[in-house]
């Protein structure tokens, strides 16, 4: 992945009103304004998630690891509506989100990547962030069929909301090629770049480090660095490399066979011993 670092004073997209408030990380911990309970997934008489419980503060990074099929993937999708919970409850501000349609969690000011990256690899990724961006607008049919003022503006905001998103994650020398022509790497920054353009308040990230080199997962911890701390953006990753959840979670949720087995900050997990039998290896 050949994209940098912005530099200093690059422009940074704007995560909402509330991000230009904050003036440090700490007050954006203050508030938890996500919130899963004893939430429930079943597949026949298989139990994926299993009474999972926990809560997010606003602005904070919790990082969710475990082994394959402890149900880290099944909880992101049953927050996206991807699948209806057997029970449970998942609150999003105060309000209850887990009946709610896709497209609806999405308004809310929920984003997500996924492992696979899904992205349409004909159009250029300047294309991709526009439909990222588009599946949050809120316009009617009657005003886009009559392209009214409020819908002008809306596309001005869209275009600069893209344009910030590309400025961020250093993908200007991108932005005309086709989603196919690019490495794996650059493919992941622009999965990233797409749900950021949706401007987000809670992004979901499932295994955002896979298949990158060192060197790429370290951009990455940059740029989560800079999504929590200049936008104000709440995330919830899902991930099995520890140096990037050392690098970046505040804190650090375990799952094993779909049930939460602890939770802590990250020098909390890697020192706990039932992580360190089941997960570390060491």
């Amino acid at each position: 992945m050949s994209a940098e670092r912005p530099p200093e004073g690059a422009k940074a997209p704007s995560g909402g009103s509330a991000a230009h408030e904050v003036t440090s990380v700490g007050a954006l911990l203050s508030a938890a304004f996500f919130e899963v309970e004893r939430l429930s997934l079943s597949f026949g008489g298989v139990r994926a998630v299993r009474d999972v419980s926990f809560s997010v503060g606003a602005g904070e990074i919790l990082a969710v690891i475990g082994p394959n099929g402890a149900g880290k993937t099944s909880l992101l999708n049953l927050i996206t509506r991807v699948f209806d919970a057997s029970s449970g409850s998942i609150r999003f501000n105060g309000h209850e989100i887990s009946r709610l349609a896709r497209h609806d969690v999405v308004r809310q000011g929920i984003a997500r990547t996924f492992q696979n990256i899904e992205l349409f690899e004909g159009a250029t990724v300047l294309e991709n962030l526009l439909l990222g961006r588009h599946r949050a607008n809120h316009g009617n049919f009657f005003s886009q069929m009559f392209n009214l003022p409020s819908v002008q503006r809306a596309e001005a905001h869209t275009r600069e909301r893209v344009e910030d998103v590309v400025r961020l994650l250093d993908l200007a020398a991108f932005r005309h090629r086709p989603v196919a022509e690019l490495p794996y790497g650059v493919r992941k920054v622009v999965e990233l770049g797409r749900a950021l353009a949706a401007e987000p308040q809670l992004l979901l990230l499932d295994e955002p480090a896979s298949g990158l080199n060192p060197e790429e997962t370290r951009r990455l911890a940059y740029w989560l660095e800079d999504i929590q701390a200049e936008l104000g953006v709440t995330v919830v990753m899902v991930e099995h490399d520890m140096s990037l959840v050392a690098a970046v979670a505040n804190r650090v949720v375990v799952m094993d066979q779909g049930q939460v087995l602890t939770d802590g900050t990250p020098a909390q997990v890697q020192a706990d011993p039932r992580v360190i039998a089941a997960y570390l290896g060491t």
